[in-house]
């Protein structure tokens, strides 16, 4: 049984600009995770790391630039992983941002849930920042 974990938000910043704080390593840490490593096309992995010792490892499935970013996501050794999905769409305010992730139900969800609200506050940040 899984969960799926949504979350939208609009952003004053153009498509392009949320895309490349999606997919571009350096713009990842300032927002994501501590340390990342990605490579952005379809099949191309990634390594996510945070300052408390948590680290996932991913697969982007597919890259459709500044449109659609998707990927499979694991802790390291584990065999069960969790879908990410990231839907950009022009709106007149800017970039309507859509996170879903499926992952299976229990606590892992329930961290998943937080953790996608704090993490999109995190992105305003930098993508206001880099658009003034």
């Amino acid at each position: 049984m899984s969960s799926e974990i949504r979350r939208e938000v609009v952003f004053a910043s153009s498509p392009d600009e949320v895309w490349e704080a999606l997919t571009d390593a350096d713009r990842l840490a300032e927002w994501f995770a501590n340390d990342v490593e990605l490579d952005p096309r379809p099949g191309g992995e990634g390594i996510f790391r945070w300052d408390d010792g948590a680290e996932r490892h991913a697969v982007v499935e597919e890259a459709e630039a500044p449109h659609r970013f998707a990927f499979e996501w694991a802790d390291p050794g584990e065999a069960a992983t969790t879908s990410v999905q990231f839907t950009l769409e022009e709106v007149p305010e800017g970039t309507r941002l859509t996170v879903v992730e499926s992952a299976p139900a229990g606590p892992r969800a329930c961290m998943a849930e937080w953790a996608w609200a704090a993490e999109l506050q995190a992105l305003a940040g930098p993508v206001r920042a880099r658009v003034r």
